[in-house]
């Protein structure tokens, strides 16, 4: 065994499976503004969709894999949070796009404002304001 270490260097990409790629791509471009940067096909034939979130280097994949069925997400299992600058003006464009909120609006001790809406297939997607010079959670 060496002792070489392991040096990670950033977060690239995170894939989550979906059932409908279409459905899904609406919803994060028509609601919350993500961009598609590129769609193709995998050598097994999974759809892939690679979006960009602004303000981040990351990127959401998602895959879709008709062969392997419906999508089935466990509550709790995974969520999306990003940061928002207007709570308020958020849940108004919701309110008006017709995406009912799903949990919330709540308060944290530091003083972040966050609501949860749903995703297809399960996922859900928490939206935060932070007040300036609020720490990671």
């Amino acid at each position: 065994m060496t002792n070489a270490t392991l040096k990670i260097r950033k977060l690239l990409h995170t894939r989550m499976r979906v059932t409908d790629m279409d459905q899904t791509l609406r919803f994060y471009t028509e609601v919350l503004g993500l961009e598609v940067l590129e769609r193709k096909t995998s050598p097994r034939g999974s759809h892939l969709a690679f979006l960009r979130v602004p303000n981040s280097e990351e990127l959401i994949e998602f895959c879709s894999f008709p062969p392997g069925g419906p999508v089935r997400v466990q509550e709790d299992l995974v969520h999306l949070a990003f940061q928002v600058e207007s709570l308020d003006d958020t849940i108004a464009a919701l309110t008006a796009k017709g995406v009912p909120i799903t949990d919330g609006p709540t308060t944290t001790s530091s003083g972040s404002r966050f609501i949860f809406i749903d995703a297809p297939d399960g996922y859900e997607v928490e939206l935060i304001e932070r007040p300036p010079g609020t720490a990671i959670v």
